[in-house]
């Protein structure tokens, strides 16, 4: 499966964004999706994930509220919403696919076997 993050762009600190990430080349609905982020000169990190078709999508705690992760099968995309951003929320966006990691894993973007080229979220202040 191919992955395309797309979405990104220069916002105001408040605004919001709705990131995409579209697959193609195989149906997403037996993948589970996570989205993840690396600010400049930090090391990425997990924002989201859905489990395969029927779980319960969830993000981070630290996002919560602001955040929400959505999947469409019929449109083979996972949304990532983004609101009230902030300067600290400055990176680049990646989304990730497995048709076969552990719930425990979700987390961890080297477990994912499929990713994308990122989309970069610049806030400004």
């Amino acid at each position: 499966v191919q992955l395309q993050a797309s979405g990104g762009g220069l916002v105001q600190a408040g605004g919001s964004l709705r990131l995409s990430c579209a697959a193609s080349g195989r149906s997403i609905r037996g993948y589970a999706v996570g989205w993840f982020r690396q600010a400049p000169g930090k090391e990425r990190e997990f924002v989201a994930a859905c489990p395969r078709s029927g779980g319960n999508c969830y993000v981070t705690d630290s996002v919560k509220g602001r955040f929400t992760i959505s999947r469409d099968n019929a449109k083979n995309t996972v949304y990532l919403q983004i609101n009230s951003l902030e300067p600290e929320d400055t990176a680049v966006y990646y989304c990730a696919a497995d048709n076969s990691i552990i719930s425990s894993s979700y987390s961890d973007y080297v477990q994912y076997d499929y990713s994308g080229q990122g989309t970069q979220v610049t806030v400004s202040s």
